[in-house]
């Protein structure tokens, strides 16, 4: 017998948010839009009260991309990726490169999969049409049926010699060095050239081990190459980002409304539960699934946290985010969204009036300068100035405005597909910004004698005169100052 999802809810784990959970979701659900598409998101007039005051970008000012109509990065670009990063290693006279790094895998071949102690590498020679896995058993379907010119599998780690259970192959052979059963297979496939392009370097065990199946073969650490083409995002990576944020804008709209509409009756917990329902199921209703075949909807959700009280005042905090919402607090709502593992953080950060209607002026100065330093740092996000010298106006800024002992970390860091990428606005950092490198927006200040925080997120995409943001949420007073 089919169980409906309300159904299901009912009896599992979110029984535990209290009793109405679901007619409170319902209530705020009516007050958004209602187009399942991305058309209709674009289009529909919004309906809910906080997403009437979603900004929207500005003819003619450099800023978010229109947003991609594709689910993932196709493989065509994958493809002309690889060819790019051949051209770079052809400067070096690198004719082959073996790459190891998940990220590193993800970005040149579209592979996506999951990085636990079962080692993967992708491997090609300049000429080499498709590339060559070196990959586990257990993502065998995976790899096999995406852009695939073999490989050479393993059953598992620890792998042992000659067993593979999935082939009526079992026995416990003496226990294989995945390492140089890598190796051989490299020289089994054939290198062209006598330099491989590493993305890192060999342990001194791996050289000898190198040395001795692949002599003659010298070893060339290009992952600088491969981290500056990542960090310098293309305007499909960009376009995609955007479309991420489509749907993280109505989410940080509909958890706003959450907590206007039910007030000091819930949870921080609930509203980040609440808001995840929502905005997911408007989400993957409109992503190609294909019945949950492999390779649709990779690195695709919406994940959003809402911190209230005390816990605002740590960056890290290492309790819980379970706290009723009250007034004259402090209160942040994040997260993360991702389409095709493209797009980034979001946060807002709130003040709460006390029950006389009034925001307490302590909190008021840590909101109003760290506002401040986000708006700074879009300003400053342009090609070709240093990472340095952005962060040192940021900090001297805090300083001249006398919250320095408020002041926990650098502004910002690089942001990527693995969440925290080079370089980052730090003061040591003197990396020069280039046009389409993406970072958070984090100059955030925490007071934890008061239990007070706020710290601030988005993509901040470096431009020719300016930076700009991808979100549409709004820094105001109106949106981040509540009365309950």
């Amino acid at each position: 017998m089919a169980v409906s999802r309300r159904e299901l809810m009912k009896g599992g784990g979110l029984a535990l948010l209290g009793r109405g959970f679901l007619a409170r979701v319902d209530k705020v659900a009516a007050m958004q839009s209602t187009s399942p598409t991305l058309t209709g998101l674009l289009n529909e007039q919004a309906t809910g009260n906080s997403e009437a005051l979603l900004l929207r970008p500005q003819p003619g000012a450099e800023g978010p991309p229109e947003p991609a109509t594709y689910d993932r990065l196709p493989i065509e670009w994958n493809k002309a990726t690889v060819e790019r990063f051949k051209r770079r290693l052809a400067e070096r006279d690198v004719e082959a490169f073996l790459v190891r790094d998940r990220n590193n895998i993800i970005y040149l071949t579209g592979y996506w999969h999951t990085s636990t102690e079962r080692p993967q590498a992708v491997f090609m020679n300049k000429d080499d049409l498709d590339p060559w896995y070196f990959y586990p058993s257990l993502d065998r379907d995976l790899v096999t049926t995406w852009w695939f010119g073999g490989g050479r599998m393993y059953f598992d780690f620890l792998h042992a010699d000659g067993a593979f259970p999935h082939e009526s192959k079992v026995q416990q052979g003496k226990t294989v060095d995945l390492f140089k059963f890598m190796l051989e297979g490299l020289k089994e496939h054939g290198i062209q050239g006598i330099r491989i392009g590493l993305d890192g370097e060999l342990y001194p065990s791996e050289q000898k081990k190198a040395d001795e199946v692949l002599p003659g073969i010298e070893w060339v650490n290009v992952g600088d190459i491969l981290l500056e083409m990542r960090e310098v995002k293309t305007p499909e990576e960009l376009a995609l980002w955007r479309r991420a944020y489509l749907y993280f804008d109505r989410a940080h709209a509909f958890a706003r409304d959450y907590i206007l509409t039910h007030g000091t009756d819930i949870t921080d917990y609930e509203v980040s539960v609440a808001t995840e329902l929502w905005i997911n199921d408007q989400l993957w209703s409109d992503i190609d699934l294909a019945g949950g075949t492999a390779h649709h909807g990779v690195s695709t959700s919406v994940g959003i946290g809402c911190r209230a009280g005390p816990v605002t005042a740590y960056p890290h905090p290492n309790q819980p985010y379970y706290n009723r919402i009250g007034r004259n607090m402090a209160l942040q709502i994040s997260g993360s969204a991702r389409i095709g593992g493209y797009g980034h953080e979001n946060y807002r950060a709130f003040i709460i009036a006390d029950e006389a209607g009034r925001f307490d002026p302590h909190m008021q100065k840590l909101w109003q300068v760290s506002k401040d330093c986000c708006d700074m740092q879009v300003e400053l996000s342009v090609e070709g100035i240093t990472c340095s010298s952005v962060a040192y106006r940021i900090h001297k800024y805090q300083v001249e405005q006398g919250v320095q002992r408020y002041v926990y970390h650098r502004p910002a860091h690089g942001a990527g597909v693995e969440g925290h990428q080079a370089p980052w606005l730090a003061l040591g950092d003197y990396t020069m910004m280039q046009r389409n490198m993406c970072f958070s927006e984090e100059p955030g200040l925490y007071d934890p004698v008061r239990g007070v925080g706020f710290n601030w997120s988005n993509t901040i995409v470096v431009g020719l005169k300016s930076g700009y943001r991808m979100s549409m949420v709004p820094y105001t007073s109106e949106w981040c100052w509540l009365k309950l």
